[in-house]
């Protein structure tokens, strides 16, 4: 099994042994299933649907042999999910990593006074990130528990080893996460991306790492350089935010070329991308910053200046607005944020100690990354920069500050934050005002039991996942479960969901991962409710704006039921005893397994 290990205080080992993600019974996925789509289909499908599974659940049938060769799988892996989910969830799929795919952390607006302030914050910055870094290289982090439901168990650390060493290459049908060895000697740089131009900065010199005032002090270089216009390379970051097929195929004309070779072996290598962004010109406002973060305003004005298959990507704008852009394959949201968290929080804790820098001559200069182009290197430039112009004119984002009230009354109802949230959210996609107190507290029971499924290793999506895979690395023909039109209605995520709770002043966001759908970000805080709500243009069925207006409306009448009753139903006494049995048996999450879970609307959970 594996183990997961922290060093405490007095330097005594403590170690946790996690249980293996468990294989749930067949007849009970079966079940779930059948119950959580019949709302989706007319009847007439669900009648076909239905039988298809019976079909597929009878004994000696196709399901108990699938089933089997699962179980043998869950004994010779320590999590026979993860790659499965790996490979479906974001290696397979085709489209561009911005907006699609890659999620951004907005940090609070800086007040720079120049653009040497804004250096001095990157300086600061990047030193955090080595700090941080040193923790994941001692393995000093301490282990991460389970809040909310099944809290105080402890979870996976795996996916923090991987915030720094990794990188998604691009491929013509499915993408590799690459990941190198921790603490390399080919990792001790990282990669600065200005007015479009991409820089290595050593970070160890002479086998010292920099200071701060040094990081600073080359960072100016950079600046200086970038300026250059003689010497200035096409902007080839445009090639990382195209589909991934088209990326890949880009990247195969590069590689015939030595020069290419090995500016992309350096990117590749980095330990994170930093952005020093120009002034974009917008509005600074909730919203600008959070499309600024997710794809840069396009060609026209940050969008060239990223790598976005890097992992870590932090953007530090003039004008103050400041983030990070995550490449979102090698870990989940909870390590996002407590990256970010800690990197906050050393940026107000510990003084920028920017002093007298070492002599220019004792620290090689960074070195600007060459790029040789040909007419058909230029024209594939183009068309990813008219690609993405298309994906920035098509997001129709909305930042949104609900301040009637926060997490605080909810707890005060005696109620799950996440499971209210979510019925908000389906109260608003629904657009509905007929809802009564008992259906309120049934919606979030079902909500909070779908949740405590999907964090046990008892969700249907991953088992059937794991069912359709192991009936292809078998050869057999697929079954005629996972063609139904059911099936495939039930996997279009119209609204998907994540809560992304922080302790500082920044918010997440991402978008949609339909064209007619919804991508909502939500961060409960005690006295207000923050939401990120994406939707695309191009849909006649979505709209940002008029989603957060029902979301406000459905808020505001939640609470007005909750204070006409005050004690729950019966039945919901009930539930809460059995989650209370959930909890005390000692069930652990999986922070490797997708939390997705089906409530009211096909809805994809923890993006």
């Amino acid at each position: 099994m594996p183990v997961v290990e922290r060093e405490p205080p007095k330097g005594r080992r403590e170690s946790y042994v996690l249980p293996k993600v468990p294989v749930p019974p067949l007849k009970q996925t079966l079940d779930m299933y059948l119950t959580s789509i019949k709302h989706l289909v007319k009847e007439e499908q669900y009648q076909k649907t239905k039988s298809i599974v019976e079909k597929f659940g009878e004994p000696g049938g196709t399901g108990e042999l699938l089933q089997d060769k699962l179980l043998e799988k869950s004994i010779n892996t320590h999590n026979w999910v993860y790659d499965y989910w790996l490979d479906d969830m974001y290696l397979n799929q085709r489209l561009a990593l911005p907006v699609n795919s890659n999620p951004a952390m907005v940090f609070p607006k800086q007040d720079f006074r120049d653009h040497k302030d804004s250096l001095k914050f990157a300086a600061h910055l990047i030193t955090g990130v080595l700090e941080y870094k040193k923790h994941i290289d001692t393995r000093a982090l301490p282990v991460d528990f389970s809040r909310g439901q099944l809290a105080g168990t402890p979870l996976c650390m795996k996916q923090y080893y991987r915030l720094f060493n990794t990188y998604r290459l691009p491929g013509l049908k499915r993408d590799t996460l690459v990941i190198h060895e921790t603490g390399s000697t080919e990792q001790e740089h990282i990669i600065v991306a200005c007015k479009n131009q991409f820089f290595v900065m050593d970070l160890v010199v002479k086998e010292k790492t920099l200071r701060e005032m040094d990081i600073s002090s080359q960072l100016e270089k950079i600046v200086k350089m970038a300026e250059n216009t003689e010497e200035r390379q096409p902007p080839f970051g445009l090639l990382t935010s195209d589909g991934r097929t088209e990326w890949a195929q880009a990247r195969d004309v590069l590689i015939k070329d030595s020069v290419n070779r090995e500016s992309l072996a350096v990117i590749e290598k980095c330990l994170c991308v930093v952005c020093l962004d120009d002034p974009s010109g917008m509005e600074v406002g909730d919203t600008s910053r959070a499309l600024l973060m997710l794809h840069g305003g396009g060609h026209e004005k940050m969008g060239a200046n990223r790598w976005y298959d890097k992992p870590m990507q932090f953007v530090v704008g003039e004008d103050g607005v400041c983030g990070t852009v995550c490449e979102h394959s090698p870990f989940e949201g909870i390590v996002l944020v407590a990256c970010t968290e800690y990197l906050m929080k050393f940026m107000t804790g510990s003084p920028s100690k920017i002093g007298r820098a070492t002599s220019v001559s004792e620290l090689p200069a960074p070195r600007r990354l060459l790029w040789k182009t040909t007419p058909h290197i230029q024209g594939l430039l183009k068309a990813s920069a008219e690609r993405l112009q298309r994906l920035v004119r098509d997001l129709d984002m909305d930042v949104h500050k609900f301040e009637v009230y926060g997490k605080e009354f909810i707890k005060k109802q005696k109620m799950s934050p996440d499971a209210y949230i979510q019925v908000s959210l389906q109260l608003a996609f629904y657009r509905q005002d007929s809802e009564k107190i008992k259906r309120l507290w049934d919606a979030i029971n079902a909500q909070t039991n779908s949740t405590i499924a999907a964090i046990t290793g008892m969700g249907i999506d991953n088992h059937l996942l794991g069912l359709r895979e192991i009936s292809q690395e078998i050869h057999m023909e697929m079954p005629e479960i996972f063609t139904d039109e059911t099936y495939v209605a039930s996997n279009q995520f119209i609204l998907s969901t994540s809560q992304v709770p922080t302790t500082v002043e920044m918010f997440c966001c991402y978008g949609p991962v339909v064209p007619n759908g919804y991508g909502c970000c939500y961060n409960p805080q005690e006295d207000h409710l923050l939401f990120s709500v994406t939707s695309f243009h191009g849909s006649t069925e979505t709209s940002s704006a008029v989603f957060i207006k029902a979301l406000d409306e459905g808020l505001v009448e939640m609470r007005d039921l909750c204070k006409t009753s005050n004690k729950p139903p019966s039945n919901a006494a009930a539930a809460s005893k059995a989650v209370e049995k959930s909890q005390g048996a000692g069930s652990k999450p999986q922070s490797n397994t997708a939390a997705a879970s089906k409530a009211v609307t096909p809805q994809k959970t923890g993006k």
